[in-house]
């Protein structure tokens, strides 16, 4: 969900932008490693201005950089095999192969040739082979991010002008191309993300999804296999098979039974399943988190069940259903018809029953049931992590209380259903499972890594799982870990990111390093002031360092695994036709926060004629959701903000106090708090900006935001009006009653108390001092638009002026529409214009 806010509100897509024509590009800021087998060498190509092409060769093992093969020789010997002009800058080549014996496969779009490279000799391959093309019939489906970034070649070989979009994570659609016939475009994306071709008659021709590595999606007139409508999964009596495959257990009037897969005869296992308490896998559960798209529809009479090893016990869960509360909404111009249309969905908010998945463990062979005492597992709000010890004497799971105040790893031994604790914390704000969980078994040490915040700093553990106790503390530090990439149990080593390591450097910035799990040997895998992220060899001998700043165009380095040395420089990227189209890059600035000591951190999107003598109001892109930290640190091509500062507004963002992912006590301001909103830290921040800039009015100071930042938005004009004048709320969260279960009882705590009304916008409406601008779109999936509504009619009953818009048939991030940010800027320079 949040970055497709933030691609909204204030970012950029996903993909490159696709409002302006021709829009100034970056060139050499992407290298997409083509490993040869052996691990030695790789090659890349660079797309640059005027369609040019270069393909350079990295020997990883002797650190050289060169041209892949000499483009002018080629471009002559490809002149004399063609029979027509070849430009050595633009060579019909999409693709290579790196042979064993030197030699270079040219892979076209429709034909190859083989080069010697030290005769410069060029043959024409045997089947004349081309670039592969993209599966074409893919279901329709949001777009999801499965890697890095890519790029797919849209070839358009069909007799009629197609019209391409990317299917946005929502599921919506975003038109980038038209493509006449024979024409081609590529298209910068990431691995996972879907495009959908359309025709002339808005009938479906294609939809590729964007692979890991380079693609050529070619659009036809071929038939798809199959409907390329969305795909379901299909409903049955499934079996989960036993690991020995000898029988298998399935779900009948919701009890488990088992069929032995050699006879088919079948015999019960469970009695106590019923319509409502069900060993059917629960699929309310899938619905607490935020309408999880990407998980296929479970069947339904699918168990969840979770075999030991030796297929002599498992483990069930019956779940018990819960009344779902349901949210109505009026589609008011429907677009297939004249009359309004009602819909609705199930949509938990904070408080409510949630389905609970009670585990029960089976002795199979004996057909029994093992009962166990749940008292250390009493009120889940989650119970995930099943994991069998590889002699299937035990079975653990972790245990996420309701509240998220307790966490513990549970241990169940499968003979007696004795139950004990592996790991137990608890905590007095809370656990932020979604971001800092990670538990590793180690099987073989007859350990496990842990995540925890216990000593002010998000770090890892290793446990004893048989004492039940750490065993060491391997990381430490006044920094974070970002996240666990790998761990070699054999080595005794684990790869990870974290942020802040660096000292005098940005805290949010993502570096990638290496310890023992014994933490000895830590070692700091990248350098350079930016933010980082690498790719591996496939050997992991070597990796590709790419770093940047907002401020900073990336740079890529190879660099080698065991100690993080510099190999050889690969590219700097080219942004001189962004500096020719007078494009300002953010300015990084840092001030104190509320207490005096704490680095705050944001930017500064400057007005491209920004001048000394001018007098200019602030406006502050906000989005203070807890669950992140969300000022941009890598460098990006361009910003949607820029949009607003050119309009003569300096445009901030800041990450205040109450975000994620610095210390524990920062991150807690939030804590039954979500109305802070980090204001204290936010108000000094922007005061020392106009400190030293005294060009910015901070009489003029306006404030934006969409979701949690709408509802910040609003928070911002009702509890510090003194400061923030003007403010665009988009599709917020006002009231966190209101608003999803899983988010806000995150942050807000369970059970729902006084605290939840006393920070409501609806219950602070009457303080409304400035001008304010409300929209939302009718059909919010996200957040209930009802949140909306009701401090509308808050603001009526206390007589508070404002202005509304409700977009018809639109979705989460209505301001985020064409419309809807047009009428947003007028608003801003209607209520902030300058002297």
């Amino acid at each position: 969900m949040a970055w497709l806010l933030l691609a909204v509100l204030g970012g950029v897509s996903p993909c490159l932008a696709a409002e302006e024509a021709s829009p100034p590009r970056v060139y050499r800021d992407v290298v997409q490693a083509r490993w040869q087998s052996g691990g030695d060498r790789f090659w890349y190509r660079n797309d640059l201005a005027d369609g040019a092409l270069e393909f350079v060769l990295i020997e990883a093992a002797e650190g050289t950089r060169a041209p892949a093969f000499d483009h002018d020789r080629v471009a002559g010997a490809l002149s004399e095999l063609l029979g027509e002009p070849v430009d050595s800058r633009r060579l019909p080549v999409e693709s290579l192969e790196l042979g064993d014996d030197g030699s270079i496969l040219l892979i076209g779009l429709e034909r190859s040739w083989r080069l010697d490279p030290e005769t410069g000799e060029l043959t024409v391959t045997a089947d004349a082979a081309g670039v592969p093309g993209l599966p074409f019939d893919h279901r329709i489906r949001p777009s999801r991010y499965l890697g890095g970034e890519t790029h797919v070649t849209f070839l358009n070989r069909h007799e009629q002008t197609v019209r391409i979009f990317w299917v946005d994570g929502g599921g919506g659609r975003v038109l980038y191309h038209e493509l006449e016939p024979g024409e081609r475009q590529r298209q910068h994306t990431f691995t996972g993300h879907i495009w959908l071709v359309v025709g002339e008659q808005g009938q479906t021709l294609a939809v590729f999804e964007a692979p890991a590595n380079e693609g050529l999606a070619v659009i036809s007139d071929r038939e798809p296999s199959a409907t390329l409508e969305p795909e379901l999964a299909e409903a049955g009596n499934a079996a989960v098979p036993a690991p020995d495959g000898r029988q298998a257990v399935f779900v009948r009037d919701h009890n488990l039974w088992l069929r032995d897969l050699a006879t088919g005869l079948e015999r019960p296992l469970s009695y106590d399943g019923c319509a409502g308490d069900s060993y059917v896998m629960d699929t309310q559960r899938d619905r607490l988190v935020e309408m999880d798209y990407q998980r296929p529809a479970a069947p339904d009479s699918l168990p969840e069940v979770f075999w030991s090893p030796d297929s002599k016990f498992l483990v069930a869960l019956r779940t018990r259903a819960v009344t779902e509360r349901t949210v109505y909404l009026v589609e008011s111009a429907p677009r297939d018809q004249l009359q309004p249309r009602l819909r609705s969905y199930p949509y938990l908010k904070p408080g409510d029953d949630v389905p609970i998945g009670v585990p029960h463990l089976f002795d199979v062979e004996d057909g029994r049931e093992i009962s166990l005492d749940r008292t250390l597992f009493a009120t889940p709000w989650d119970l995930t992590d099943f994991h069998w010890a590889p002699d299937g004497s035990e079975i653990f799971f972790l245990y996420n209380q309701r509240g998220h105040q307790t966490m513990r790893v549970i241990a169940i031994k499968a003979t007696t259903g004795r139950v004990r604790v592996a790991v137990a914390e608890t905590c007095e704000t809370f656990f932020d499972y979604q971001g800092k969980t990670y538990l590793k078994h180690l099987d073989e040490r007859g350990q496990l890594v842990w995540m925890s915040e216990r000593d002010g700093w998000n770090h890892l553990y290793l446990y004893d799982r048989v004492k039940g106790r750490v065993k060491k503390q391997i990381t430490r530090g006044q920094w974070v870990v970002r996240g666990v990439e790998r761990i070699d149990e054999e080595q005794g080593r684990i790869w990870f990111t974290a942020m802040g390591i660096v000292p005098d450097q940005d805290p949010y910035y993502v570096h990638h390093c290496r310890v023992d799990l014994d933490g000895r040997n830590l070692v700091v895998l990248t350098a350079g002031n930016g933010t980082h992220r690498i790719a591996w060899s496939p050997d992991r001998r070597f990796f590709i360092d790419g770093w940047s700043r907002v401020d900073l165009p990336p740079v890529h380095v190879l660099r080698d695994a065991t100690d993080g040395g510099l190999i050889c420089e690969i590219e700097q990227a080219d942004t001189s036709e962004l500096k020719a189209a007078g494009r300002r890059f953010p300015e990084r600035f840092m001030a104190k926060g509320r207490d005096g000591q704490t680095d705050i951190h944001g930017i500064i999107h400057w007005p491209r004629d920004f001048a000394a003598t001018g007098s200019y109001p602030v406006i502050e892109s906000i989005y203070a959701g807890p669950h992140g930290q969300h000022v941009p640190k890598a460098f990006r091509a361009g910003y949607r903000l820029q949009e607003l500062a050119d309009r003569g507004f300096v445009v901030v963002q800041i990450d205040g106090m109450g975000t994620n992912w610095r210390s524990k006590a920062f991150h807690d301001v939030c804590w039954r708090n979500i109305v802070d909103g980090g204001f204290p830290d936010r108000i000094l921040w922007i005061q020392a900006v106009a400190d030293k800039y005294p060009q910015l009015d901070l009489e003029r100071v306006g404030v934006l935001g969409g979701s949690a930042g709408g509802q910040n938005t609003v928070a911002a004009l009702l509890t510090h009006g003194d400061f923030y004048k003007v403010g665009v709320a988009d599709c917020g969260c006002h009231d966190n009653r209101m608003d999803k279960i899983w988010w806000n009882e995150q942050w807000m705590g369970y059970p729902v108390g006084p605290h939840y009304a006393a920070q409501s916008n609806v219950t602070l409406a009457p303080n409304l001092t400035g001008e304010l601008f409300l929209i939302v779109g009718e059909l919010d999936h996200n957040v209930d638009p009802a949140s909306t509504m009701q401090v509308v009619d808050a603001l009526v009953r206390a007589d508070r002026d404002f202005d509304m818009l409700v977009i018809p048939g639109a979705g989460h991030g209505a301001a985020g529409t064409a419309y809807g940010r047009r009428r947003s800027m007028e608003f801003f320079s209607e209520h902030l214009s300058t002297r």
